[in-house]
């Protein structure tokens, strides 16, 4: 998944921030709120964590909801609070989030609900329900799924197919790959993106060889899949 992580520096936020990217996904960081929604309405994202840990913000935060929420274009909006009350929360989601916690949380459990918005705002999307119905991506075991068969990837593989499998049969510009497969790195030579492709192609031509990874000239790559 491509998630918005919006926090102030803390080492409470560098952990979960950490904790996201081990679990094979694809992140961009905002400090500030500010500069949160101006991202969340640069490129899509499936999802939007929004951590704020001192109450005297929770204000703030309620302020700028509703302003996230209209430049989330559908992204589920999870909050993150530090000490909060039943009523804290409620107003949270009541100002535009999707799902509110509060500490102490369990990691598993936001996990496991950002999964669950992400399958409901699939579920609504028919162009994804049709773009390649028995191929998915199982995040927990890192696997490309097609009916029984299953291939293992790495992580930088994993990231690759989930940016080309969310535009199936079409052509994915190579930046856009790049930010999204390497979102910890500044600076990326493109020969790194030839050199995973490569080794995807080969573990594909292997185990699912009607799955393809076609070259666009000039542009970047695209996933498409031909009949058995």
């Amino acid at each position: 998944m491509r998630v918005l992580f919006i926090a102030f520096p803390h080492p409470e936020s560098a952990w979960l921030f950490k904790a996201l990217q081990e679990s094979a996904h694809s992140l961009q960081r905002a400090d500030d709120m500010r500069d949160g929604i101006f991202l969340a309405g640069q490129e899509p994202f499936d999802a939007i964590v929004a951590m704020m840990l001192e109450p005297a913000a929770y204000g703030g935060l309620l302020g700028v909801l509703p302003e996230l929420s209209a430049a989330a274009g559908g992204a589920a909006i999870i909050a993150v609070l530090g000490p909060a009350a039943a009523q804290d929360r409620t107003r949270v989601l009541r100002a535009g989030a999707d799902a509110c916690f509060c500490q102490p949380y369990s990691f598993i459990e936001l996990h496991e609900r950002m999964q669950a918005l992400h399958r409901t705002a699939q579920a609504r999307t028919v162009q994804d329900q049709l773009a390649a119905p028995s191929l998915q991506l199982d995040g927990l075991t890192r696997e490309l799924v097609d009916g029984d068969r299953r291939l293992a990837v790495t992580r930088r593989e994993y990231l690759l197919l989930e940016c080309l499998m969310r535009q199936f049969n079409a052509p994915v510009p190579r930046d856009q790959l790049i930010r999204y497969a390497w979102p910890e790195t500044e600076d990326v030579d493109p020969s790194s993106v030839n050199l995973v492709v490569s080794r995807l192609r080969r573990k594909l031509g292997q185990h699912l060889p009607e799955v393809r990874i076609e070259t666009v000239s000039r542009y970047g790559y695209q996933i498409c899949m031909s009949a058995r």
